[in-house]
């Protein structure tokens, strides 16, 4: 029986340091660019030119 407790504060422990982090990441302004991340995909990526200054193939 004395598991059970053990294993009920380790739960809440956890889930007050994963709470914790999510209140540190919302008041540090982790979330707030909500547009870029889903426009991201349609941009072409840049082709880099190899080490001899020639363009590459494709």
């Amino acid at each position: 029986m004395n598991i059970i407790f053990l294993l009920i504060g380790c739960s809440v422990l956890i889930a007050a340091v994963f709470l914790g982090a999510f209140f540190w990441a919302a008041r540090n302004g982790q979330h707030e660019d909500t547009y870029t991340p889903s426009i991201r995909i349609l941009f072409d990526d840049e082709i880099q030119d190899d080490e001899n200054g020639d363009k590459p193939t494709l």
